[in-house]
């Protein structure tokens, strides 16, 4: 008897993971749009956030109040709300691709580039409504 290795290669380890049973596999899924869907919702309450600010700089601009200068007057609200939804659209796509790229390696499963995509674009934007409201004073 013969207690050596077999010549034939593992078939599970962590370099070949055996194969994920449908369950699994749908679980797997399952937690990947979560962390998808948390991104979007993320994406949707910095959109906001953003277009509040910028909404509210526009509506008193428009009133006339823009000589009129005070440290905590709608120009620095403005820009603080609009900070603020770009700071957790940036802390939250960290999150999301730190989270997502711990299930890609671990379960060797193709990248999405949609959702980090969009988010993005509404940061681009966000980031263009900051420029105009500091820009303008």
């Amino acid at each position: 008897m013969n207690d050596s290795a077999p010549d034939g290669p593992a078939t599970s380890g962590p370099d070949n993971p055996e194969p994920l049973t449908q369950t699994q596999d749908l679980s797997v899924d399952r937690t990947y749009l979560a962390h998808e869907r948390t991104l979007m919702a993320w994406t949707r309450t910095s959109a906001s956030l953003i277009s509040f600010g910028f909404t509210l700089y526009k509506f008193f601009e428009g009133l006339g109040l823009r000589g009129r200068r005070h440290p905590l007057g709608y120009v620095t609200f403005s820009v603080a709300m609009i900070s603020i939804g770009l700071v957790a659209l940036l802390l939250a796509t960290i999150q999301h691709r730190r989270d997502t790229s711990a299930l890609e390696a671990r379960f060797h499963i193709n990248p999405r580039y949609l959702t980090p995509l969009i988010s993005s674009l509404i940061a681009g934007l966000g980031l263009l409504g900051l420029l105009a409201v500091a820009l303008r004073q």
